[in-house]
């Protein structure tokens, strides 16, 4: 993240870095109280958060779009990442 910002006693990095915890409740409740003060206060990570979520839902539309598993197209990709895999010093 571009911006370190330190609200409520926590820097953005340490939000960022639990963020799958804080999402998931895997956080104890007074960890999980520290980084709620620090999202509601943070005007860094707000913004992050919302181009985050902009991602996401780009990633989505596209995937409506995206070939079936059983096309051809996907077949040579798959065929071609197995080939990297098997020989990952071949260029």
């Amino acid at each position: 993240m571009a911006i370190e910002r330190e609200v409520a006693g926590v820097r953005c990095s340490e939000v960022l870095a639990e963020l799958s915890e804080y999402l998931d409740g895997e956080l104890s409740e007074p960890r999980r109280n520290q980084l709620q003060a620090h999202l509601q206060g943070c005007e860094a990570c707000e913004r992050f958060g919302g181009q985050f979520a902009d991602s996401i839902r780009q990633l989505r539309l596209g995937l409506k779009d995206a070939p079936a598993e059983t096309s051809e197209v996907f077949e040579r990709l798959r065929t071609r990442l197995q080939l990297q895999w098997d020989n990952p010093d071949a260029q």
